[in-house]
């Protein structure tokens, strides 16, 4: 199975070993291989297919944004002039190199994008404006929505629903 699959099939120990990792990712091998029930190399195996297939894209530390000054979440719907791939291509290129922007979505519906920004505060979201994202050409459109509070925040989907 390559990194290319979609869907790699999973049975439920693999479920179960990406649920384990999805709580914690820090797991070693023998704790891991304990809490899907089971043995390490069996485990070790079925961990090293799930990284190679792409079900696990890797591993990272979630950072406290109010820890680094990061204080202020905006999600801003953005609708572009026009739609052609070459400008789809090069507005998304220009979204991914911007450190404030967490995530960015083409989406169906009334505006183009849907992207989450994180920020110091509002100065910091008002020069993230002026300075970086309205000079990217193309854009028709912008609507901001200020987040109070986050009621729920998952990174990665849980594959035990499934």
């Amino acid at each position: 199975m390559t990194k290319t699959d979609k869907s790699p099939a999973l049975d439920a120990t693999d479920r179960r070993i990406l649920a384990a990792l999805r709580r914690n990712g820090r797991l070693t091998v023998a704790e891991l291989s304990q809490q899907v029930g089971l043995s390490q190399s069996p485990c070790w195996t079925r961990l090293k297919r799930l990284e190679a297939s792409g079900a696990i894209d890797g591993y990272v530390a979630l950072i406290n944004p109010e820890a680094v000054g990061i204080n202020e979440i905006f999600f801003v719907e953005i609708t572009l002039d026009h739609h052609d791939e070459a400008i789809l291509e090069r507005f998304g290129a220009a979204l991914a190199r911007m450190p404030e922007v967490l995530e960015a979505h083409l989406v169906t519906g009334d505006y183009d994008y849907l992207v989450k920004i994180a920020v110091a505060d509002r100065a910091h979201y008002e020069r993230f404006l002026r300075q970086t994202l309205y000079r990217v050409a193309g854009i028709k459109h912008t609507r901001s929505t200020f987040a109070l509070r986050a009621l729920k925040r998952e990174v990665s989907v849980d594959p035990l629903l499934i």
